[in-house]
């Protein structure tokens, strides 16, 4: 990919990851926001990659005849062009509302070296110049949208540019030459200049920006479950001070993705403009996770009596229940049990200001393990838990961390009489702190993988709460390679 087009396509472009049209009237699960500071980032390392790219162009030659005061018609070729230096002095970048982006370039300087003929009958001269051209200003506006493929597109919807000055100095004695008809090479290449400067932005956009953005995912794969849909609801909305990219946000199966029974939630953003590149995450991308980690069974588990450790007073065993549970003890002297616990349904997040919390409900079945690998059902309980949730955020995703709160336990179920469930509460509550919520925050070390490439760096975050959504500041740091 062209560097002209990289620091623009990586930051800003480069966040349209995928397009899908969405639901009608659906909310996004997650928004973009671009501010201010964060284009005026935007625009500084464009005018670093324009600058580099226009080193590496070829001037066209031109040629053509002029009349000369007391010589006549001549025939004069400039070839052999070649930008020797450039300065791109003030840039912008600014929201177009309701179209894109524009972006203007202003007090910037060309220099350009070359050679030169002139042929008048028989009488041919050549050397070279040298060109400066001064106060180049350059205005793009650029419209931003979306393919039927439903990837994202940009174009060109208008360029112009204007050169407030051309001096041309020629080698050797002829400066009655250049006195005579300079006038009109300078007013020459102001015009092909003016037209080339265009040309290439165009150019760039077109055969660099463009083709790239259409090779970019649908879906990004988060481990051997998940994928996270990052497809566009709609074009991206621009504001007279911000430019914001609405995404789906969903995270769905990758073994059968079906539809979710609920929206996302309207997330109304605060007014913030101190960092570069605002994140809003609804609950909806949270939740829609839990519900496909719950299909595939993440949260099960199974208690044998090799996992109790070994200075606890009650093993899985009916010999150790016999003391207060003597009829299970009875019908199934010495024998092991085994404990298998499902969550009812998916725990969703709850987001209020400040707070992130999830309540699950569990059933844990007992099973006596009898000879020839039977397990015979004996009782069942009820355990419901409530957690808070920690976040924290490196320079790529945000991850998370569970903090449990005390159980509830209540018999649902018995075949062999009632019992003290507050017996089971300190074996089960040692499973779930060292094995059932270690193994969650593992899967949350993970993290949610924000929709950025490679190449940018996030730096100096400020996370905020809301109801219903996450919404998370940072400014940006672009990696030169």
């Amino acid at each position: 990919m062209g560097t002209s087009a990289g620091a623009l396509s990586s930051l800003l472009l480069g966040m349209m990851l995928t397009y899908t049209p969405g639901a009608l009237g659906a909310n996004p699960g997650l928004v973009a926001r671009i501010t201010d500071k964060g284009l005026e980032y935007v625009a500084q390392e464009e005018l670093v990659a324009l600058q580099s790219k226009l080193h590496d162009i070829t001037l066209p030659d031109f040629s053509g005849d002029v009349k000369i005061k007391y010589i006549g018609n001549a025939h004069y070729e400039f070839h052999s062009l070649d930008i020797h230096s450039c300065e791109l002095l003030g840039s912008a970048l600014k929201p177009l509302p309701s179209h894109g982006l524009h972006f203007s370039i202003s007090d910037s300087f060309i220099r350009v070296k070359g050679k030169w003929k002139v042929r008048k009958r028989i009488l041919k001269l050549d050397g070279s110049f040298d060109v400066k051209v001064k106060g180049i200003t350059i205005s793009v506006n650029l419209l931003l949208g979306s393919e039927p493929s439903g990837r994202p597109k940009v174009a060109v919807s208008s360029c112009s540019s204007a050169i407030r000055d051309v001096e041309v100095h020629m080698s050797g004695d002829l400066g009655w030459l250049l006195n005579l008809f300079h006038h009109q090479i300078e007013s020459k290449f102001r015009r092909v200049l003016e037209s080339k400067i265009c040309k290439i932005i165009q150019d760039s956009v077109t055969s660099d920006l463009q083709p790239y953005l259409q090779t970019l995912p649908v879906t990004m794969e988060m481990d051997i479950f998940a994928g996270i849909d990052y497809s566009l609801m709609e074009a991206p909305q621009a504001t007279a001070e911000i430019l914001d990219v609405m995404f789906k946000g969903e995270i769905f199966s990758r073994d059968h993705r079906s539809p979710v029974a609920f929206l996302a939630p309207v997330m109304s953003l605060p007014e913030e403009h101190s960092r570069m590149i605002y994140f809003a995450i609804s609950n909806y991308a949270f939740n829609t996770a839990s519900l496909v980690y719950h299909k595939v069974g993440f949260l099960n588990f199974s208690i044998t009596d090799d996992m109790v450790p070994p200075t606890s007073n009650i093993r899985l065993t009916t010999k150790s229940f016999r003391a207060f549970f003597p009829r299970l003890a009875r019908l199934y002297p010495n024998m092991n049990l085994e404990l298998q616990g499902t969550v009812v349904s998916a725990p969703f997040l709850n987001f209020s200001p400040g707070n992130l919390s999830s309540a699950a409900q569990l059933e844990i079945e007992a099973f006596v393990l009898l000879p020839n690998s039977i397990k015979e059902p004996v009782f069942r309980l009820g355990v419901a838990t409530n957690v808070s949730v920690m976040l924290t955020f490196n320079t790529s995703k945000i991850t998370g961390f569970l903090k449990p709160a005390k159980m509830q336990v209540e018999l649902k179920e018995s075949k062999v009489g009632v019992f003290n469930v507050e017996l089971l509460e300190a074996l089960l509550n040692y499973y779930l702190l060292n094995t059932l919520y270690p193994k969650v925050n593992e899967k949350l070390t993970e993290g949610f993988p924000l929709p950025l490439l490679k190449r940018i760096q996030l730096y100096d975050p400020v996370l905020q709460i809301h109801k219903d959504f996450l919404f998370l500041g940072t400014n940006v740091r672009y990696l030169r390679v």
